[in-house]
Formats: structure tokens, sequence, C-alpha cells
């Protein structure tokens, strides 16, 4: 595997799991903490990761919200909602407004 390829791998871990460790994550790549490390520091200079100190909750964290592969609604998709919104009231308008704010461009 190559670093890149490596470097993709965690990105995709760290989506799923949300946080690890580097011991962990060393372990699971078979390669040293160290390089780890070094994979983490190039990865955070594009992605919505963050390290967390301490010696049990510590390791590295993608950010709250951030998803590597998040689908967006397409404008027509997101019009429709709008338009069907209008009929609706209380929960269901609450829901359909947040799925607007989430995935619409």
């Amino acid at each position: 595997m190559s670093y890149a390829e490596r470097r993709e791998a965690i990105l995709e871990v760290l989506c799923i799991r949300r946080h690890d460790t580097y011991r962990n994550l060393a372990f699971e790549f078979q390669v040293s903490r160290e390089t780890i490390r070094q994979d983490i520091a190039v990865l955070m200079c594009s992605y919505s990761i963050e390290t967390v100190r301490g010696r049990y909750g510590g390791g590295v964290k993608i950010a709250d919200g951030f998803y590597l592969y998040r689908k967006k609604l397409t404008a027509r998709q997101a019009a429709l909602l709008v338009k069907l919104s209008a009929q609706l009231t209380g929960d269901d308008l609450a829901t359909i407004d947040s799925i607007l704010r989430q995935f619409a461009p």
C-alpha cells in the first residue's frame, strides 16, 4: 500500500469511527506511530481532522459534521422539497427544512 492509499484509508476509517488512537491506527495499518502522526499531519492540511490530547481519550478525530462522501441534493431536488414544504407544518416542516439546510447546494 502506498502512502497516498494509506492516507486515504486512514481518512475513510476516521470518517466511519469518528475517533481513534495513533496506536490503534498504527497497528491496523502495520506502520509505526510516527508514520501515522506524519500521515495525520498531512491530512490535517486538507481535511477537518483534530488531534485530542489525553492518555486514554487522546488520539485523532474527525470534526463533528464532516463526512467524506456527503451527497448533495441537486437544484431540482431542492426546489421540489421547497415546493412540498409549503404544504407542511410542525415536525414535518422542520424535517424538510433540516434536510435542505444540510444537503441543498
